[in-house]
């Protein structure tokens, strides 16, 4: 336990109101009795632990970011509400950090400056929530998003040497309060615990890059090409998705692939659509109030070119990119309809570049109508047939006898002794760095999506994938080389130096406190006495 404080009334007041919520004057006797007990120390141990724990959730916020309009269009479809929830995401994360974040700052304050740590009863009861929240949303990402999991394990390959480098400063810091606690402190064993955990964590601290491994740790001339891109949904920050517009701003980003969805209509006309409803991309409950429920392929042909399928953009807004569309690109979105496949691929083959698709829905009676009936589109656009990226694994086949040139697309890995060539597209979270790497050298052509982030492109660029599907292609169209890339015996030497400057701040934290508690017991001994002198002549 910490010896009585010696603070100024005033530091001593602008540190303990916040924390302790508690007013104290300079007069020792009022504050006598205000002690540093275990039970405080537990609650800063908690304290400490909400911390750390909020400030994890605040990493796998940042990192879930890469995916978060999967889930807004997850919500839409469940409750018809649309909203960006990364904000609130964000919001609610940022003042769950700042609040601990405040509070773990004036506990140590508190510590350098010999005051008490009286946790109020409201911050401890607000510290319990935060931590019931924090786990709330942990649970609810684990059973809900699991593959989330997965991203948190491939960022560390693109934050493991930074998170490495702000951990070791991070517990250097920290080093000054602990170092004043150890010294101030009375309890032999408590010393020897503290000291033996912290020296612990900082030998691991110490040792953790033997296990960071990332791909973009490599030589310069080592780097792969830049991976190509392909247009998810076309170009959907700058456009709505699956329209003419949206193909068009994809090519100016230089993607090489326009990624889509196919329907077919009643009427047997092959349509650009991703959802089964029309309700997330179009005005249909304004048209078709009595419909809008229905399946998309329940409409025909006529009924959905009358529908408006780029005013929701500039009304929801579903990317932050939609605010700075100049003038006559907002003009031109909200004139956008449906296109119908034959149109994109027209505009495919004169923009030249590929088109990929999958075929909605698979699980339709009539699927197999559905893709006798593209084919025929295909076929009859007079696009080369080696631009054509075909995905749906239904009657793949009878696809490869009525249209041999068709490029195949494959949505699993490749079996065992299968040809070289192949193409296959998988989630991010489903290959591995190794894996790509090898795919690469078996000439099999990898293309992964949704790849939104400059951190995640990056470390998939260093590991050699082929391609990527993104929804910002304006963003990693400008993106000349990945974010970082160290060769090894950079890192190495960067290792050692961070390791070694903090191995020595921290020898010269703990001995200048103990200078400074050697010069202050004196003087506190010297106070003693002269009260003690003054009671007696007083009481005389």
């Amino acid at each position: 336990m910490a010896d009585p404080p010696g603070c100024c009334s005033t530091c001593a007041t602008c540190l303990l109101c916040p924390y302790s919520c508690q007013w104290i004057t300079a007069k020792k006797e009022k504050r006598k009795g205000l002690r540093t007990t275990k039970y405080d120390c537990s609650w800063f141990l908690f304290l400490f632990c909400v911390f750390l724990f909020t400030l994890v959730w605040l990493y796998f916020a940042v990192i879930i970011l890469n995916d978060f309009h999967n889930f807004n269009e997850f919500i839409f479809r469940q409750r018809k509400l649309w909203l960006d929830w990364s904000l609130v995401l964000l919001i609610a994360t940022a003042v769950l950090i700042s609040y601990s974040s405040a509070l773990l700052v004036l506990a140590l304050c508190l510590q350098l400056c010999g005051q008490p740590l009286k946790l109020h009863w409201v911050h401890k009861v607000l510290l319990i929530l935060t931590a019931l929240v924090v786990a709330a949303a942990f649970t609810g990402l684990g059973i809900k998003w699991a593959e989330e999991w997965k991203s948190a394990r491939i960022s560390l390959q693109a934050t493991g040497p930074f998170l490495h480098i702000g951990a070791v400063g991070g517990m250097t810091l920290l080093a000054w309060p602990l170092a004043s606690f150890i010294y101030r402190t009375r309890s032999t064993g408590l010393k020897v615990f503290v000291l033996l955990v912290f020296w612990a964590v900082m030998i691991a601290l110490y040792l953790a890059p033997l296990g960071i491994t990332s791909p973009c740790i490599m030589e310069q001339n080592q780097l792969p090409p830049k991976p190509a891109l392909v247009g998810h949904r076309g170009a959907p920050m700058l456009a709505p998705e699956n329209t003419l517009m949206s193909l068009h701003k994809a090519v100016e980003c230089d993607v090489q692939v326009f990624e889509t969805d196919v329907m077919v209509s009643a009427d047997g006309v092959p349509f650009l659509m991703h959802d089964e409803e029309l309700t997330r991309t179009t005005n249909v409950q304004a048209v078709f109030p009595e419909r809008a429920a229905l399946n998309s392929t329940a409409f025909n042909w006529t009924d959905l070119q009358q529908l408006d399928a780029g005013s929701w953009f500039l009304e929801r807004r579903p990317f932050p990119t939609v605010q700075s569309l100049s003038p006559g690109d907002r003009k031109e979105a909200a004139e956008q309809r449906i296109p119908s496949l034959e149109q994109a691929l027209e505009a495919a083959k004169q923009s030249n570049i590929s088109i990929m698709f999958d075929l909605r829905p698979e699980n339709h009676s009539d699927y197999q109508n559905f893709v006798n009936v593209t084919l025929g589109v295909i076929l009859q656009s007079g696009i080369p047939l080696q631009q054509v990226l075909w995905l749906p694994d239904g009657f793949r086949e009878d696809v490869k006898q009525q249209a041999p040139g068709v490029q195949h697309v494959y949505g699993r890995k490749r079996l065992e002794n299968e040809e070289p060539g192949l193409h296959v597209n998988l989630p991010y979270q489903d290959m591995s760095s190794e894996e790509i790497r090898q795919y690469r050298q078996d000439n099999i052509s990898v293309n992964l999506y949704v790849v939104n982030q400059p951190w995640l492109f990056s470390v998939l660029w260093c590991s050699g994938v082929s391609s990527v599907t993104t929804n910002a292609c304006q963003v990693l169209k400008e993106m000349k080389h990945p974010i970082w890339l160290l060769p090894s015996t950079t890192y190495f030497m960067i290792w050692i130096v961070v390791d070694c400057v903090s191995f020595l701040i921290i020898i010269w934290a703990f001995v200048l406190m103990k200078k400074c508690s050697h010069r202050r017991r004196p003087a506190e001994s010297e106070t003693d006495v002269l009260l003690t002198k003054i009671n007696s002549l007083m009481q005389e």
